[in-house]
């Protein structure tokens, strides 16, 4: 594993693209180190989630560039690109990753605004008289 393997994943407004190469431990989201990016342990933990289950913490560095969308929207499409990333080294992977439900996207996004609509449903009140 000298070689450097890349992927990207989408989540609504979110692109992430990863970069995974052999290491020992380093995660860097835009150039910022992981703890200083994501504030929060939930956050890391969502993210850590897919080299956990496959115990490959200590032995690959992680570079990786996200833009658009909220915290959320980030943190899912990072998960789904290292988990996409992990099968791509390794295909024995995907059955663990696929197990723990990491290779699936949420493809859910939001709904146009309609003409005539406030919003996407919400319409403009209804007055009788």
């Amino acid at each position: 594993m000298n070689k450097i393997y890349h992927n990207t994943a989408k989540r609504k407004t979110s692109i992430a693209r990863v970069f995974i190469k052999k290491g020992v431990g380093n995660i860097k989201i835009n150039k910022i180190n992981i703890n200083d990016y994501f504030y929060n342990k939930l956050y890391i933990n969502i993210i850590l989630k897919p080299i956990i289950i496959l115990n490959m913490i200590n032995k690959i560095d992680i570079f990786i560039t996200v833009k658009g969308g909220g915290i959320m929207s980030q943190l899912n499409a990072i998960k789904l690109a290292i988990s996409k990333t992990l099968v791509g080294i390794n295909l024995k992977f995907k059955t663990q990753l696929k197990k723990e439900k990491l290779l699936t996207s949420d493809s859910r996004i939001v709904e146009r605004k309609k003409y005539g609509f406030k919003k996407s449903r919400k319409k403009i009140q209804f007055s009788k008289r």
